[in-house]
């Protein structure tokens, strides 16, 4: 069966259910390859200690590679083909658990009505990925490692406590995605803006987008996919804007020689500076301070 693009498919439409753990377990591996495979339950992956490789395929010719190291976790969608890959160097630990949607039952809420409820959830619910990998505070380890200690009780097992657990486990988890993707916009808007501020400081000189990255300590093509995330520009395209607004403010308020503009703002080729200003303005600067000029004597101030 080929793996759907959402965690939980089409699970808000359905009737009522309750999330039924499958398998759960604790397990230590090293100089383990697991063989590609698949199952109808959503998995949660949890590592405690070391380091492990997920693999997961998303296409017939795209594979991606997940490295989880100690306090991460990922969320795999039912029926997608994964294995785990442990190099040799150092053990991994990790604890698992499976679960599946079923029939509700009993007096509990169903999920639906929690994500009713809970509106962190609902989003979690209906996130379009096929996994999430997630940096755990231990708050979603401690809820997982209760579950698995309630599951493996024998004369006094709870069922109420399993699905209020397994319920919590959800929500814990829906508040930590909720809490990363906020943490990850406030983060990139912030690199954004220095980003910004460092070219409005800098455009007079020849910078290129690695000066720009240094400043902000990222890759540069890191930084380009997080401020074209931002801002809909690429950094380039947002330097060549300011560059072209200060030649249009230094050609109509300045006597700054035509000749001499492209090195106020940073472009060493005065022909590129005069391609360039035609592409933003469709005038050359030299018309471009003719007609501005002209504009100014016929209206002239207070008339």
């Amino acid at each position: 069966m080929p793996h759907r693009a959402s965690l939980f498919p089409d699970l808000l439409s359905d009737p009522p259910s309750l999330p039924q753990v499958v398998a759960y377990y604790f397990k230590q591996w090293q100089g383990f390859y697991m063989p590609f495979h698949r199952h109808d339950a959503t998995e949660i992956m949890y590592t405690i200690q070391g380091f492990c490789n997920v693999e997961i395929v998303l296409s017939p010719t795209n594979t991606a590679r997940v490295r989880l190291k100690k306090g991460e976790f990922i969320l795999l969608n039912a029926n997608i083909a994964h294995r785990l890959i442990v190099e040799d160097e150092e053990p991994c630990r990790m604890l698992n658990v499976e679960f599946r949607f079923t029939a509700h039952q009993g007096d509990l809420p169903s999920i639906q009505q929690l994500a009713f409820a809970e509106k962190q959830l609902a989003s979690l619910l209906e996130v379009q990925t096929s996994y999430l990998v997630l940096r755990d505070p231990d708050e979603v380890y401690h809820v997982m490692k209760s579950l698995v200690l309630e599951l493996d009780r024998t004369a006094d097992k709870s069922e109420t406590m399993i699905q209020l657990l397994i319920s919590q486990l959800l929500i814990r988890i829906a508040r930590l995605r909720r809490e990363t993707v906020s943490s990850s916009l406030v983060q990139s808007e912030w690199y954004a803006k220095v980003s910004m501020d460092y070219m409005h400081q800098n455009y007079d000189r020849e910078i290129q987008v690695k000066d720009i990255a240094a400043a902000v300590n990222l890759h540069p093509g890191y930084l380009q996919r997080i401020f074209k995330t931002v801002t809909g520009q690429t950094l380039m395209a947002y330097l060549t804007n300011i560059r072209m607004e200060k030649a249009q403010m230094l050609l109509l308020e300045t006597d700054v020689p035509i000749a001499d503009i492209s090195d106020y703002i940073g472009i060493g080729s005065r022909q590129y500076f005069h391609m360039l200003f035609k592409t933003h303005t469709n005038l050359t600067p030299t018309d471009y301070r003719k007609s501005m000029n002209k504009h100014k004597f016929d209206h002239p101030e207070g008339s």
